[in-house]
């Protein structure tokens, strides 16, 4: 990378960065371009040149988070053996993403997030196409086993993150009724009775 890539790669890291806090201190209404440019010290050219956008900038944060999400669930369940300690894992993994990245988790589950989530279904689908197959394959493996019900992908998508995103929601909101451990020693064998195989 030239002196001028790795100048470049900076801006945008730091654009990212700033952008997070000041999603965090403001919410969505406050991050706006002067108060972004404020803050980082980047010229509103530079935040152009890299993103073309505040939308452009949040899109590139949310997927940055995003990323960093799916990584850290696929790495958790390589290391399990059967499909019920995968779900623990994954539980537990998502949940302490939650837990030591409150901010980023709040805009991964904010209602723009789901907006853009529905108008981009397909292409951001196809972005993720690596790790959802990776998810699919392992889940895949133990339905052909025999200790996942034979149920469609996207249903047992829904029955094994559904509740682990409700309960992010709850607890990011501040409301105090969620406690992020008993929810790891409740949810997993809760979604493991929708999901395991009955013989």
């Amino acid at each position: 990378m030239s002196p001028k890539q790795q100048r470049g790669a900076a801006t945008a890291e730091v654009l990212l960065d700033t952008a997070l806090r000041v999603y965090a201190e403001t919410g969505e209404q406050g991050l706006t371009v002067a108060a972004l440019t404020k803050a980082s010290g980047v010229s509103l050219g530079s935040l152009y040149h890299h993103f073309g956008s505040i939308d452009g900038l949040l899109d590139a944060l949310t997927q940055r988070w995003l990323d960093r999400l799916l990584g850290e669930l696929l790495d958790a369940l390589r290391q399990t053996r059967t499909a019920r300690t995968g779900i623990r894992a994954l539980v537990r993994t998502y949940l302490a993403f939650v837990r030591e990245y409150p901010d980023a988790s709040r805009l991964l589950h904010s209602s723009r997030a789901d907006r853009r989530a529905m108008a981009l279904a397909r292409e951001l689908r196809d972005t993720q196409e690596a790790r959802v197959s990776a998810f699919g394959l392992w889940m895949q493996a133990h339905i052909d086993s025999g200790e996942v019900a034979p149920l469609p992908q996207p249903l047992i998508e829904s029955l094994v993150l559904g509740p682990v995103v409700a309960v992010t929601r709850r607890w990011l909101s501040g409301l105090g009724d969620v406690d992020l451990d008993e929810a790891v020693r409740v949810l997993p064998d809760r979604i493991w009775s929708a999901i395991g195989a009955t013989r």
